[in-house]
């Protein structure tokens, strides 16, 4: 087990990667759809653009999410585009605000489905909404692609038709982390979360988790996700607590944390949260003093290190974010750097597995042989098209598998301490997509 102020070596990068899951059957695929097709229908399939829909929180409490997961997906959009499309065809961006709302996420996926006529939709970030559009993207037979983190990808309780292929979920994220926690940070854990899919994960996961560590949650503390003020909650943290777990997200953030300090001083227990809390937040804001020396988990560091790989370097740069996680054009704006990676690596994992599959249009044989592709990837090489890291793909649970980091509140900075491997997030499924008609 590492020190807090140890951190594992980071692999070196291994270049681009465009590796083809099921090139031969693929091959096969294709030549066989062009020979189902006249030569000029043919030609016409291969020419029109593959039609990808975003759903967006443009607005809501995703917005700040919403607005960095957009600019990711442009980028690589442009960045496929400019590099030839997929399987030689221009990629079309269409985009919907979905307002962060289960009941407009359904409606967004419904209207994808019947106006836009898309190929895929993706980019579904908060569970409600992922709960509320999944359904019926099932329904539509539409191939529907989260970045959520949510646990209910892997849970097995969705459709065949929902792929979480981008981002790790909240189960592999905390047990990979517990037992980093219980030896370094304390053992009695008080949890601070939203009362939504999202932070019950959390509990749940984190609760079983620290107790196989020989620890305990002795508090959960549930805060509704409309909630402005936090104060009168905080009562609620036991004397004994050692451990303080918080995991916040939505425009009230920044208040939770300053609200947070002065209700402990300089009085508290060890703060161990996840950066949801604080994304889109400038660390160095007036009000956060207090977390110094406190600890964050992070999927993607905010913060470059002089040693970062190349595939990073190239990352940033296409993003348009500084070494700081900052806008480029603004060092005010800061990104969501732990979540919008999963934009950008789930496009790659499509235009991969459409290239694989042979698709050439929304017919459900094509969508068959799209999903059949996707399930049957193993694993993702980091590089260009996979800067957060190596990832582990699960085609039965139709979710991937890969690092976290563990980092110290250090200047006003995060500093990475402490990396987990793939392998101490791994738990056992709960159920097989693939066993599902299509």
């Amino acid at each position: 087990m590492m020190g807090p102020n140890q951190v594992k070596r980071v692999d070196q990068p291994r270049g681009i990667t465009r590796r083809r899951v099921l090139a031969g059957l693929g091959a096969a695929a294709g030549m066989v759809a062009g020979s189902q097709l006249a030569p000029g229908l043919a030609r016409a399939a291969a020419s029109e653009p593959i039609k990808i829909g975003f759903q967006a929180h443009r607005t809501g409490i995703g917005a700040a999410y919403g607005r960095w997961y957009e600019r990711v997906t442009k980028a690589a959009v442009k960045l496929i585009n400019e590099d030839g499309g997929i399987a030689g065809r221009p990629v079309e961006l269409i985009t919907e605000d979905d307002g962060t709302d289960p009941k407009r996420g359904a409606e967004v996926v419904e209207k994808m489905a019947a106006q836009h006529k898309v190929d895929v939709t993706f980019g579904t970030l908060f569970s409600h909404v992922v709960f509320g559009s999944a359904p019926r993207a099932g329904e539509l037979k539409m191939p529907y692609f989260v970045v959520s983190e949510g646990y209910h990808v892997a849970s097995a309780k969705l459709n065949r038709y929902v792929f979480q292929p981008g981002i790790t979920d909240v189960r592999s994220q905390v047990i990979s982390m517990a037992p980093w926690v219980s030896s370094n940070l304390g053992k009695k854990v008080t949890m601070i979360f939203p009362d939504y899919a999202f932070g019950h994960d959390h509990r749940d996961f984190f609760s079983a988790a620290m107790a196989a560590q020989g620890g305990e949650v002795i508090q959960k503390i549930a805060i509704p996700p409309t909630e402005s003020s936090f104060t009168k909650y905080f009562p609620k943290i036991p004397r004994q607590t050692e451990v303080l777990y918080h995991v916040m997200v939505g425009p009230g953030v920044l208040t939770f944390v300053k609200e947070l300090g002065e209700f402990f001083g300089s009085q508290r227990p060890a703060i161990f949260g996840f950066i949801d809390s604080l994304e889109a937040v400038d660390m160095a804001t007036p009000g956060l003093e207090f977390l110094e020396g406190s600890y964050f988990w992070e999927a993607h560091p905010r913060y470059m290190s002089d040693d970062a790989p190349e595939y990073e370097k190239f990352y940033r740069q296409a993003v348009g974010v500084d070494r700081d996680g900052a806008s480029v054009s603004d060092p005010k704006d800061i990104s969501t750097y732990s979540h919008m990676f999963g934009c950008w690596e789930t496009l790659f994992i499509l235009k991969q597995a459409i290239e694989a599959s042979g698709y050439q249009s929304a017919t459900p044989a094509d969508k068959r042989k799209l999903i059949e592709a996707v399930e049957a990837m193993t694993a993702f090489q980091a590089g260009r098209e996979h800067p957060q890291g190596d990832k582990r793909f699960n085609g039965k649970l139709h979710q991937s598998f890969g690092h976290q980091y563990i980092s110290k509140v250090e200047d006003a900075k995060l500093k990475p301490v402490h990396r987990t491997s793939i392998e101490d997030g791994l738990y056992e499924p709960a159920g097989d997509y693939t066993t599902q008609s299509l």
